[in-house]
């Protein structure tokens, strides 16, 4: 997913301002100035979770924000470690146990959990998992 202006010429003011699976979508503009966007019509669909492993990919990046799609394997484990800046998961699939501090947590989907700067977590799922981790940078 990437999500760019159309540069080309703006004959009716219509600007692309991003692509979902090969697919532009297109805002017109009555200034002729690009109204961009990023957007995922089916988040699950980003990644597939791996038979074995995790797999993660950067969906957006800007000087506020990071968003990184996991998918999990089954009984994988991202073990124990802080984020130097407040974050957020979005568990979209499956299921795991979070840790959180000194506290454990069940995640299925729709769980979400924010988590302050420095907070020491852990994820291990129990069955293949799509979460959605936002980086909270400023």
């Amino acid at each position: 997913m990437i999500s760019i202006p159309y540069l080309g010429a703006t004959a009716n003011n219509f600007w692309i301002s991003s692509f979902v699976g090969g697919r532009a979508s297109v805002e017109p503009s009555s200034s002729g100035t690009p109204t961009t966007y990023t957007n995922f019509v089916d988040l699950a669909k980003e990644v597939e979770p791996p038979n074995d492993g995790i797999l993660t990919r950067t969906l957006f990046n800007d000087d506020h924000i990071k968003a990184v799609i996991f998918g999990f394997g089954q009984g994988e484990e991202l073990s124990e470690h802080t984020a130097s800046m407040p974050a957020i998961l979005h568990f979209i699939q499956g299921e795991a146990t979070l840790t959180l501090g000194d506290e454990t947590v069940e995640a299925q989907p729709g769980t979400w959990v924010h988590m302050p700067a420095n907070l020491k977590h852990s994820v291990k799922t129990k069955t293949p998992v799509v979460m959605l981790l936002l980086l909270l940078k400023k």
